[in-house]
């Protein structure tokens, strides 16, 4: 009808997002063709009367009439039908549907705004289009959200702290389920310990009587020496360490956590459980392989960045660099000296450097074979020449870094012994040296002479070889005889560390990280009789150090993947 016509000719294109429709209702249909211009006028124009939406189009529940709302929904940010405010469903009667001009309403609302429009096409509520019924599209999703930016913020907060508390309780349980095993295996310890004790007196003659039993404390009932465990840390993938007795301040050296991250020196305290310092190394260091502490507060280590570093431990910085011809292994102070320094390469090599000549090294000394330099001690003989002691695959050298040779000598004795893994020296004269060995991966050899092995007591069940260490007494100036031998349980991977522990009366103790006990294990010298055993890790002895201050305090300290401990030597 051109009334009609002319009508949805002055309606807007689109009206606001909310609209509202006053709706006038008829029950008689002749009525109709009458009304139906006012309705279309007042359909149009409700936007520009009312402001652009300040109310919605309700449709009631009840026959035939409608309900203007002018208030919001009860929650704007929740899914429902911009008609009746109310939640669409996924299916029914008031399911989700939408119709031509794409806006989204309740399909009982849309099929009520028909009947009650009274026509067979009714305009959208929100931008007047009109739709018949058979317009109506049913949307089949199971869920409609709206976004809402702060909510989902929230929420992902809130995950991020789960997973953190999550992550907290598994490490504590972790923990707690370590410290479990540890008393454990302390428990057996002890007990064993005691029984051992108790057999040694009976066996000596002496009266039975009950040994004190101690968790922290392995007592020698022979006046040789005492450990007790001062302090324990727990350390995330550190390989090697150094104590400064005198500062009682340790230095350990590993990778930091999470992937691909550097690797770091970490200053701990000794008496302070929370005294640690993490410092960074500059990044060209890579791998730390030995540490040495020197007198005045420096530290010196070699690493496989073919670096050579000098490190204050009062500033926490390096602040002296060589570069080194291939990676470093090993490195030394020297006694007499406290500008001379010494490392063992990778490529066999031992390098003199004196830190008042920062440019290249003093000496340069060809090894016997090309094999790594895992250690170095420096000593002096009995004429006051300076010597340096080294350990490579092939066995215990001696240089003389005087100059007086270019080449080091295979100490006496020590051919053909196994692969050489570690080299003990008793400070500060090394008179007792104790060589560790592995077997070779190839068939020995049957001209060769066999060693006499001093007989042990069984070891618990555990991981690595069965080698040998070997004692050493200087003979002459320079020249060294080979002593007792006795078996133990050795790495069959890592070139591993040991020491030497003097004990007073011209006694000592000789000291290794026994790959079936995780722990240190412990022997009079020169008899190499079973002494003590010391407290147990759960994963293998990486380095061990023994350290004595100026003012005679004593130090042993073991580490693990895990955990350093620190006794003290009485």
């Amino acid at each position: 009808m051109p009334s009609g016509s002319g009508s949805r000719r002055r309606r807007p294109r689109r009206a606001g997002p909310r609209l509202t429709v006053v709706l006038v209702s008829s029950s008689s249909s002749d009525e109709e063709g009458g009304e139906e211009e006012e309705e279309e006028e007042e359909e149009s124009e409700g936007p520009r009367r009312r402001g652009g939406g300040g109310g919605e189009a309700r449709v009631s529940a009840t026959e035939g009439k409608a309900v203007v709302s002018g208030g919001e929904a009860e929650g704007p940010n929740l899914p429902s039908c911009p008609i009746c405010m109310l939640a669409w469903t996924a299916d029914g009667a008031h399911r989700v549907s939408c119709i031509p001009c794409g806006h989204v309403y309740g399909r009982y609302c849309l099929e009520r705004w028909l009947l009650q429009c009274g026509k067979k096409k009714a305009p959208c509520p929100q931008c007047g289009k009109r739709y018949k019924e058979n317009n109506i599209i049913n949307l089949y999703v199971p869920e409609i959200a709206v976004p809402n930016n702060d909510l989902e913020t929230q929420v992902l907060l809130l995950r991020e702290k789960n997973e953190s508390l999550e992550k907290q309780q598994a490490k504590l349980l972790e923990e707690i389920k370590e410290h479990k095993i540890m008393l454990h295996q302390n428990v057996i310890y002890e007990s064993t310990s005691k029984k051992q004790k108790m057999t040694e007196l009976t066996s000596d003659g002496t009266p039975d009587a009950e040994p004190i039993a101690s968790l922290t404390e392995d007592i020698d009932h022979r006046n040789l020496c005492s450990f007790v465990l001062q302090n324990e840390f727990l350390v995330d993938g550190a390989r090697v360490m150094g104590i400064d007795a005198s500062s009682q301040v340790i230095l350990t050296s590993g990778r930091g956590p999470g992937v691909g991250a550097e690797h770091i020196l970490t200053k701990i305290s000794m008496f302070a459980r929370q005294g640690m310092q993490k410092i960074d190394l500059p990044p060209d260091t890579k791998a730390i392989r030995d540490i040495c502490i020197l007198p005045r507060g420096h530290a010196v280590f070699a690493s496989l960045g073919r670096k050579l570093s000098l490190f204050s431990m009062a500033t926490n910085n390096v602040v002296l660099q060589y570069n080194l011809p291939a990676p470093g292994w090993s490195c030394s102070g020297d006694h007499t000296s406290s500008t001379h320094l010494y490392t063992g390469l990778q490529n066999g090599m031992l390098l003199v450097f004196d830190i008042r000549q920062t440019s290249a090294p003093l000496h340069c000394m060809m090894g016997l074979s090309t094999h790594p330099v895992h250690t170095i001690r420096s000593a002096v003989d009995g004429s006051g020449s300076r010597k340096v002691f080294s350990a490579s695959s092939i066995g215990p050298c001696i240089w003389d870094v005087d100059g007086g040779e270019d080449r080091p000598n295979l100490l006496s004795g020590m051919e053909n012994q196994g692969v050489c893994i570690s080299l003990a020296c008793a400070p500060p004269s090394s008179d007792l040296l104790v060589a560790s060995y592995r077997p070779k991966v190839e068939l020995p050899d049957d001209s060769a002479t066999p060693q006499a092995i001093t007989p042990q007591s069984p070891a618990p069940t555990g991981s690595g070889k069965l080698g040998h260490h070997t004692l050493l007494r200087r003979a002459a100036t320079t020249s060294f005889a080979k002593d007792q031998t006795c078996s133990g349980n050795v790495s069959d991977l890592r070139m591993s560390k040991s020491a030497i522990i003097p004990c007073g009366g011209n006694q000592h103790l000789f000291a290794y990280g026994d790959e079936s006990l995780y722990g240190v294990r412990t022997w009079r010298l020169p008899s190499f009789q079973t002494y003590t055993d010391l407290r147990p890790h759960r994963q293998p002895i990486l380095d061990l150090r023994f350290a004595e201050s100026s003012t005679g305090e004593r130090y042993l300290g073991c580490l693990s993947a895990e955990k350093l401990q620190v006794f003290t030597v009485r």
